[in-house]
């Protein structure tokens, strides 16, 4: 078969010119991405002030109470990617000039609990768990854990575990004044009977919040922090014995559950841009007040998205980037993101307008994220 000298002409234009194609398709720039496991939808709770007293007693019996609103009866922590829970668990919160006040109802057929020194790892114990970021900046925040024999640990976190490998909690911090009290509608360690809930009334005082985590003593009429609440529940098998956890066909201990108030997308509460919005209001107990939303939040969250997408680029390519188009841009209800990169080779900062412009949303490398005024 003869081949034209125009037809070799013809095949090598066409080849030179799907060679040419093929490069630039190879150098083209695929933006990163990131999607959270769940939606970013946290929950939201007005906290009403009360001027009644309070006794902490585990019950709940004052007036105050029974006028304050349940939260939403808490979830997988994996939110809907998991079934609901089979026990029922919600909390109650009220706020006077002292204390933040939590009343937690945790229906349970066995009830148990094991550890009884204070700052013992009550975790591996059923429990119920308090994290609390004030300014909600993601640092300096508390964690509290009781079991049914109201023990309590309590913590401090400078930043959260994911952050890096220094060292973050300060274990030995002890909160003064802190009050709890449990009630057993049922019996503790007794497997020869089906209990109906237990239930656990708490006052941490706003002077040990105030005093790490720059809060303000008690809080502004309506001012937001970021609070979630934990559920650890444990797989158990109850004989005439006793109690003993769960385990698999490796003689492994099964995985406890977590169930929570506002779900964190992964098994990890401490994620606090995930957690809750409480709403102080100096409403009275029993008044109707709606939650605010912030839209400077709705920021923040891009800023989160950004965040996570510079780790990523981080990981493949070793240094951090200040060029947009690498990363996906968040879209807000009013448009499209403006943020701005400055980065060095082991250090970044994202910063975005306030809703207002008034100020500057920054997070930086260690997920702190902040405002500051032009």
């Amino acid at each position: 078969m003869k081949i034209s000298i125009r037809d070799l002409v013809s095949n090598v234009l066409i080849g030179c010119f799907l060679f040419v194609s093929l490069c630039a398709g190879q150098n083209e720039i695929v933006p990163y991405h990131y999607n959270h496991p769940i939606s970013f939808n946290p929950e939201m709770y007005v906290c009403h002030q009360t001027d009644s007293e309070i006794v902490i007693d585990g019950k709940a019996e004052e007036e105050a109470w029974g006028k304050a609103a349940w939260s939403k009866s808490f979830v997988d922590i994996e939110g809907d990617l998991k079934p609901l829970p089979d026990l029922d668990t919600k909390v109650k919160m009220l706020y006077d000039s002292n204390y933040f006040y939590f009343y937690f109802k945790l229906e349970e057929p066995h009830i148990w609990a094991s550890l009884t020194n204070r700052d013992d790892i009550i975790y591996r114990d059923d429990d119920i768990e308090i994290f609390i970021d004030p300014d909600g900046d993601s640092h300096e925040y508390f964690e509290f854990e009781w079991n049914a024999y109201n023990t309590l640990w309590d913590l401090f976190l400078t930043r959260p575990y994911r952050v890096d490998n220094r060292p973050k909690v300060l274990f030995e911090y002890n909160v003064t004044d802190i009050q709890s009290a449990v009630h057993i509608e049922g019996s503790i360690n007794d497997p020869s009977d089906l209990d109906e809930y237990w239930s656990i009334e708490i006052a941490i005082p706003w002077f040990a919040l105030s005093k790490r985590a720059f809060a303000k003593s008690p809080p502004k009429d309506g001012e937001q922090w970021r609070v979630n609440f934990s559920r650890v529940d444990w797989k158990m098998i109850h004989s005439e014995a006793g109690y003993v956890k769960e385990k698999n066909e490796k003689d492994k201990i099964l995985p406890e559950n977590n169930w929570v108030w506002s779900p964190t997308g992964r098994i990890n509460m401490h994620m606090p841009e995930m957690w809750g919005y409480v709403q102080f209001s100096k409403e009275m107990v029993g008044g109707e007040v709606k939650f605010k939303s912030n839209p400077n939040e709705e920021i923040k969250w891009g800023l989160w998205q950004l965040y996570f997408q510079q780790l990523e680029y981080f990981k493949d390519h070793h240094h951090y980037s200040d060029d947009l188009s690498r990363f996906t841009i968040p879209q807000l209800e009013k448009g499209p993101m403006t943020p701005t990169i400055s980065t060095t080779a082991h250090y970044f900062e994202i910063t975005h307008p306030t809703i207002h412009g008034k100020a500057i949303w920054i997070i930086d490398r260690d997920g702190k994220i902040r405002k500051i005024r032009k």
